[in-house]
């Protein structure tokens, strides 16, 4: 909306054109959606449902009786903001629809104690499919990958093959990290604003993109601004989620949350950025998917000392209290992205 405003009042008045400017609207952006989800949550939380424990995991007893499904307010929040301070998009437009299915899907499975396993993997696949098309729009795409400088040029249909289970990935390692005060939206704010400085820096720079042998994609710079609003709502809810936590965003906001890291990775032109830009958050949470699969479909068991979620081992066998595994998860987090996206980009 405020870029529509721009392109109005430019013409009369000069300073209107600063409405336009991506990095206002990021810098803005992200302070209004912060500010908006810290003093709004408290006050509409009340109408949530309350958390009743989850079978199996570490100190559940600890969050029962909390709101659970923030998350619905989360991205209602983060609707608003993308609604005044993204730039007009309809492929953006598009994936916030998914979004929005991903948070309701989420929050029903908050409400009902749970979704089967099918229901929600099936879910999770169909919203992949949509926002890679959405973003691929039927049409060929460019790949680049680490380590070369070669690019490839492939068909929609292998584009599809080769990002929607990594969109669908991205949903499951975000969902499955979320169990510790503040470890999951830490990880995840963290991987968005390196997505979000990827795309705006790099490939939605001409410039940088050229001299790092990146394939260029204009729209980049729009989804950076969108990343910079989904990081104001994740720290504005983290002021609540802080240990000991407040609320709780639950599947109606990892879902989301997910979804959007993966479709920051198709933007992103390299299916294999999820590996540098949120190792952490794979190992802790994707490890025990790839786990799971392995015993049901080859019976084969792996890393059987170890428990996945692997916050849960930190604290059971560790005996890391939450916030030691808040700070440390957050720590190791910060260091290897800072490390392998430097790798990423210019070794190549």
């Amino acid at each position: 909306m405020l870029t529509y405003i721009a392109d109005l009042l430019t013409p009369f008045w000069g300073p209107a054109r600063l409405l336009s400017s991506y990095v206002i609207l990021a810098t803005v952006g992200s302070l209004v959606s912060a500010l908006a989800t810290l003093f709004l949550l408290p006050k509409l939380w009340h109408v949530l449902p309350r958390d009743r424990g989850r079978a199996h995991a570490i100190n559940a007893a600890d969050s029962v009786g909390k709101p659970v499904g923030v998350g619905v307010l989360m991205i209602a929040i983060f609707l608003a903001t993308v609604a005044l301070f993204s730039p007009v998009d309809p492929h953006i437009y598009f994936c916030i629809g998914a979004i929005l299915l991903a948070c309701a899907v989420g929050y029903i499975d908050d409400r009902t104690g749970g979704l089967s396993e099918l229901t929600l993997g099936l879910t999770d696949l169909l919203v992949a499919l949509f926002v890679c098309t959405v973003l691929l729009w039927g049409k060929d795409t460019t790949l680049w990958l680490p380590f070369t400088s070669i690019t490839f040029d492939i068909p929609f249909w292998l584009g599809l093959v080769i990002y929607a289970p990594v969109v669908w990935l991205c949903i499951n390692a975000v969902n499955c990290s979320d169990g510790v005060d503040g470890v999951s939206g830490s990880l995840s704010a963290v991987t968005i604003a390196a997505l979000g400085f990827i795309l705006y820096m790099v490939v939605g720079d001409v410039t940088n993109a050229r001299y790092l042998l990146i394939p260029f994609r204009e729209d980049a710079g729009s989804w950076a601004v969108v990343a910079a609003l989904f990081c104001g709502v994740i720290v504005g809810y983290l002021w609540h989620n802080a240990p000991p936590s407040a609320a709780l965003m639950g599947d109606a906001g990892s879902r989301p949350i997910g979804l959007f890291v993966g479709i920051c990775i198709v933007v992103s032109g390299n299916p294999a950025m999820i590996f540098f830009v949120a190792p952490l958050m794979l190992f802790n949470g994707a490890t025990g998917l790839a786990k799971v699969a392995l015993i049901r479909l080859f019976g084969l068991r792996i890393l059987n000392s170890i428990r996945f979620p692997f916050h849960d081992h930190a604290r059971k066998n560790l005996n890391w209290s939450n916030s030691q595994v808040l700070l440390r998860f957050l720590l190791i987090h910060l260091a290897s992205l800072w490390f392998l996206v430097i790798i990423l980009l210019k070794v190549r």
